[in-house]
């Protein structure tokens, strides 16, 4: 069955999508970039709030895949108790060294890796994953003006992502500016879960504040296609 991640950035929007029933709920900035972090005492608040009601994740920031950066800000963020921990895996830098280094905190915490359709990201670091204890990855986009998932990446490619995530036995998810147009699409894949912003908002304004209306279509539309 396939879930609904709604990415919200304070603890009154962590509220409403809780009470609308979101199935994971991702907390990160959407004004510090694709996968902005919010700052840990906030998070630390809103897991309180939470309560073990909803799975929550949360975003490390935007950071540069340098081994020693990104698992100082892994290992800050899991002290929030957040159940998952998303790592965006930029172009450049070291890839395998980060997976190497992160593997220390695999056995304690939720890592899943954030991958990025519009950088025509290397699937096969998929299995390196796996073997490193990552619980998860996750198509993402990275420049927000390009369009959805499905404008930036072809249905094969997507298709193999998901093929290759659930052969390893991890969590699978989809997102990237992802629309209501969108969910019919996607769903056949069968990934564990569709994540959304900018559609849960008013105006699909990635920045704005949540419409609830906007919020309600998109569960009724997975829930339909389902």
């Amino acid at each position: 069955m396939t879930g609904m991640l709604a990415s919200v950035n304070s603890l009154d929007e962590a509220a409403l999508v809780l009470n609308l029933q979101a199935d994971i709920i991702d907390l990160k900035q959407p004004e510090q970039g694709a996968l902005g972090a919010l700052e840990t005492g906030l998070v630390r608040q809103i897991v309180a709030h939470i309560d073990g009601r909803c799975p929550v994740s949360a975003t490390v920031g935007d950071l540069p895949m340098q081994p020693a950066l990104v698992f100082e800000a892994v290992k800050a963020m899991a002290e929030t108790g957040v159940d998952y921990i998303k790592i965006g895996f930029f172009p450049g830098g070291d890839w395998l060294g980060t997976v190497d280094k992160l593997s220390a905190l695999t056995g304690q915490h939720a890592l899943i890796a954030v991958l990025f359709a519009d950088a025509q990201p290397d699937l096969s670091v998929i299995a390196y994953l796996k073997d490193a204890g990552f619980k998860g990855a996750m198509l993402d986009t990275m420049d927000k003006q390009k369009g959805s998932l499905l404008q930036v990446m072809d249905e094969t490619t997507i298709g193999q992502f998901v093929e290759q995530t659930k052969a390893c036995q991890l969590l699978c998810g989809l997102a990237g500016s992802l629309r209501l147009a969108d969910i019919s699409g996607l769903m056949p894949y069968q990934a564990d879960y569709l994540g959304f912003r900018g559609a849960l908002c008013q105006q699909h304004n990635r920045i704005a504040q949540l419409d609830t209306e906007a919020i309600l279509q998109i569960r009724q539309a997975i829930a339909d296609a389902a």
